[in-house]
């Protein structure tokens, strides 16, 4: 059985788009038509505005954050470019969202946000070298962000500086992971909350040292520091001396005390409330809510209720077809593509040809075929394909005897269907958060002032 009997379509062919509904259309014309012209250069960010229902406020932030420096920056004979705002975001995750990985996902989705695994910044510094290994992929993963780690702020800043020649769309700073080889021995991760004096200087270092918006991720407390007022003076100190003004909220604490990483994200209880308080008390920064979102229809109700925007981690691994497959049209509201899972496949499979042993031995053809795993979850034959992968991985050398070993498994109904209807999800998750949000927050200062 040859590769064309399972890759027959040519690659550009795709089947023709239709639009959502009418009014997600209208909506996108009207977003087209506000649409301003930033320069696109490896190192700059481009966002569009929009006049939706639930995001004037949205864009104003993120147009404000992400296009207005790189504007001023112009430059003759670059190619204009437009990148829709962060409104969904692919979570970073050690191990899982590598350059593979990401490739998939923006086979996916044209316009969700993908964030790169976190990287120390002793790595980056350290390796310069063999960079490309951490810091290289394709064009076609714009807009991109770049999450590092690190607790030594000229480190921090090195790394920053190096990374610029890769073009990341944003910096973002890890002040949320709980592992304890990060945020025990490593002391950063979620440990750089209870120093936030400390952060506020590293996200000074890093901004100074790249022309693009930089960003903080952190939980909603540590250990016994979970109270909302401790974390309202996080987000106040790093905000007020440092250009942050994009945070990416986990909405559980994390806890330090001995339970796992994977512990940590199911033990601590959620508390959104917090996450909408900040919305409230600090309106003029920007708010990207993270943790147990697992649909689309979850982060429309998230957006819903005031959120800047939606970031969802291991659901969009797990099952990226059925989640990823809805973020354009659901959630950005552009036509439907009509993408097969069969076209996806064709095309990875020559961007995996083009990487197997790039590195030396690495990277292996388990490493690149990984995120495929989950790309038929739920369907007729998943549970076949997986058991004809591990056994391909044994004596396959390409990706195309790989897919010829495998795919059989894989009825045609399957591979040649675009992606359906999206997962119900709890669509009324975030209804009555409002009523449920902590007492507003007042700085030091105003406590004085009012005592």
């Amino acid at each position: 059985m040859r590769s064309f009997r399972l890759f027959p379509r040519n690659l550009d062919k795709l089947e023709s788009p239709t639009l959502v509904n009418a009014d997600r259309a209208s909506e996108r014309n009207e977003m087209m038509k506000l649409a301003l012209p930033i320069p696109f250069a490896p190192t700059t960010s481009n966002v569009i505005k929009s006049t939706s229902k639930f995001s004037v406020r949205i864009s104003r932030r993120f147009f404000s954050a992400y296009a207005q420096k790189e504007q001023s920056q112009h430059k003759p004979g670059m190619v204009a470019k437009y990148y829709l705002p962060p409104w969904f975001s692919v979570a970073p995750m050690m191990d899982w969202t590598d350059n593979h990985y990401r490739t998939l996902a923006r086979l996916i989705s044209k316009h969700a946000w993908l964030y790169t695994e976190m990287l120390a910044a002793e790595t980056i510094v350290h390796q310069k070298d063999n960079l490309d290994r951490f810091l290289a992929y394709s064009p076609d993963q714009h807009p991109i962000v770049l999450q590092i780690g690190g607790s030594n702020i000229q480190s921090l800043a090195k790394a920053t500086e190096i990374a610029n020649t890769y073009g990341y769309d944003e910096i973002n700073l890890n002040c949320g992971c709980p592992s304890p080889k990060v945020a025990g021995h490593g002391c950063f991760g979620v440990s750089l909350m209870l120093n936030p004096k400390f952060v506020a200087e590293a996200m000074s270092a890093i901004a100074a040292n790249t022309n693009v918006p930089v960003s903080v991720k952190c939980r909603i407390g540590v250990d016994d520091h979970d109270s909302y007022n401790e974390l309202c003076d996080f987000i106040y100190q790093v905000s007020s001396v440092s250009p942050t003004k994009h945070f990416i909220i986990h909405s559980r604490k994390a806890l330090l005390n001995g339970i796992s990483p994977a512990e940590n994200r199911s033990i601590p209880p959620l508390k959104y409330e917090f996450f909408y308080g900040l919305l409230r008390d600090f309106p003029d920064l920007t708010f990207t809510i993270n943790g147990g979102i697992t649909s689309v229809d979850e982060a429309n109700a998230a957006r819903e209720a005031g959120a800047d925007g939606v970031m969802v981690g291991r659901a969009a691994y797990n099952n990226p077809w059925h989640i990823l497959g809805h973020v354009d049209t659901a959630i950005y509201g552009t036509p439907s593509s009509g993408l097969t899972r069969r076209q996806v496949l064709e095309k990875y499979l020559v961007y995996g040809d083009s990487e197997l042993g790039k590195y030396g031995r690495k990277p292996t053809l388990r490493d690149i075929v990984k995120p495929l795993l989950h790309l038929f979850h739920s369907e007729p034959g998943n549970g076949l394909w997986k058991r004809k992968a591990d056994a391909a991985f044994r004596n396959c050398m390409t990706m195309e005897s790989f897919f010829e070993e495998t795919l059989v498994a894989i009825p045609d109904s399957v591979l040649d269907s675009p992606v359906a209807e999206p997962p119900p999800g709890r669509g009324d998750l975030f209804d009555n958060i409002h009523k449920l949000l902590p007492p507003p927050y007042r700085t030091i200062e105003e406590a004085i002032l009012c005592a």
